[in-house]
């Protein structure tokens, strides 16, 4: 272990490593989208769509939890798969990884100030200019700019304090759709008001495709092992019962609305969910309420996936992709400072982009996730192999069944953003961001062999010498 490894302050508890998890995974999304699942899957399908899609993610989870706790280190991903497959390997999944959480930071400084606009229409002002008809305002650049470098600033300022205002506001969450759902419950004689399964049911298969982007967050956890004060075997468990929960949450949150909205009112709905809460309580302020919640969503998941994909920088900082500066922590508040600060800068970038990017964003994040999820039951099946004795505290059962089934439903949801199919990602705005991601990379790691050659041939030169 590196001395760099050695200086990350392990503070988290149990609580936090929930919330942190938890509060990435419900995002904006369960607030904007609900109406939208409703419309293609109907009430019914669209639980199984969460179901299908959370099982899918679920054992490719497991196979997570058992490398969290064998392998606690910064970097999660990164680390197994460089340990199991080496470092090109390593490279092509910790880079899809860190495009997911990278995207994720650029959607939420637009995500924000579109909600806000929602509760606050006046924050539309000073008209700079329009992209693909999003209009792009200074009041809407403002209050983007303005977030990024709020965010930047808590999680500069450690991960306890981070995990603070992610507790807290997790906790304004779940409060805002308890409202929705206890509300909704109580008015039953709407109950599947709404098609159980929509025709035709392909549009099960529309909800699904999503449900990948929105269930990235659980993966947090692995980036800030070494930041957790709990034993290795708890780390696992805490990471699949996270998933869990925000399974049931996204499938509590769209039953909710889909008893609660008749299918004439959900159509013309702008925020369903907001909507359906003011419609159960009979009361705006329970919409007003929910966008709230929504809101504290947006807050939750930026703030995790800063502090995810700043650990991801260190990792490829301590591997040798990226410059040495990503590697270093700050030496009062041990965070991973210039990788907060450079995630920050890229999420200052987006909001003069407008409302458009957001759906470029989302798809093209949920498609490197996918790809970076794959590797980690091949990395989980080959360090099996490699090392039978390595010390596994939260251990799997049938390990060659779970690994082979979660690779095989890893392959089925991203053959789901390919060309052939119907849910392929959009020529040329979203394969145009992948493209220029994965050239990106290419430089990265050609350099990376470069200097890698250069050091072992001088290595090799001082040797002749002695």
């Amino acid at each position: 272990m590196s001395e760099h490894q050695h200086r990350f302050h392990k503070i988290l508890r149990a609580r936090e490593v929930v919330t942190l998890a938890f509060g990435a995974m419900v995002g904006w999304g369960w607030v904007l989208m609900s109406g939208v699942w409703i419309q293609h899957a109907g009430s019914i399908g669209t639980l199984i769509a969460f179901l299908c899609g959370g099982i899918a993610i679920g054992f490719i989870a497991i196979t997570y939890a058992e490398l969290a706790s064998a392998l606690p280190k910064a970097g999660g991903e990164h680390v197994y798969t460089h340990r199991a497959l080496g470092p090109a390997a390593s490279f092509v999944c910790t880079w899809a990884l860190l495009m997911a959480y990278a995207t994720v930071c650029l959607f939420e400084s637009v995500a924000l100030p579109t909600a806000i606009e929602y509760l606050l229409p006046s924050i539309r002002m000073g008209s700079l200019w329009h992209i693909l008809g999003s209009e792009v305002d200074i009041g809407f650049v403002l209050i983007g700019v303005g977030s990024a470098i709020l965010m930047t600033v808590i999680n500069i300022f450690g991960i306890r304090f981070a995990a603070m205002i992610q507790t807290i506001v997790t906790a304004l969450i779940f409060l805002a759709g308890t409202t929705l759902i206890v509300g909704a419950a109580a008015n039953t004689e709407n109950l599947l008001l709404n098609p159980p399964v929509a025709i035709p049911i392909s549009g099960i298969l529309v909800v699904l495709i999503m449900v990948p982007g929105m269930l990235v967050g659980f993966d947090v956890i692995p980036q800030s092992a070494e930041e957790i004060d709990l034993p290795a075997r708890k780390i696992g468990i805490l990471l699949i019962a996270s998933l869990v929960l925000a399974v049931l949450w996204y499938a509590g949150i769209s039953f909710a609305v889909s008893i609660t909205i008749p299918p004439a009112e959900l159509a013309t709905s702008t925020i369903a969910t907001a909507d359906a809460a003011s419609r159960a309580w009979n009361h705006p302020s329970a919409g007003v309420l929910l966008v709230i919640g929504g809101i504290g969503g947006i807050l939750t998941s930026w703030n995790a996936f800063i502090i995810g994909g700043s650990r991801v920088l260190f990792a490829l900082s301590e591997s040798g992709f990226l410059p040495s500066a990503f590697g270093k922590l700050h030496p009062k508040y041990k965070t991973p400072w210039v990788g907060v600060v450079a995630l920050g800068m890229a999420a200052c970038i987006s909001p003069f982009f407008g409302k458009t990017v957001l759906t470029w964003l989302i798809n093209t994040g949920s498609f490197a996730v996918v790809l970076a999820f794959l590797f980690v039951p091949v990395a989980f099946l080959a360090l099996r192999k490699k090392e039978p004795s390595l010390n596994r505290p939260f251990s799997v059962p049938w390990p060659r069944a779970v690994g082979i089934t979660a690779i095989i439903l890893g392959i089925t949801l991203f053959s789901l953003y390919l060309p052939f199919s119907p849910s392929a990602l959009i020529w040329p705005y979203e394969w145009g961001l992948v493209i220029l991601w994965a050239l990106l990379g290419a430089i990265v790691f050609l350099n990376y062999r470069k200097t890698k050659k250069q050091r072992t041939q001088e290595l090799a030169y001082k040797t002749d010498l002695k």
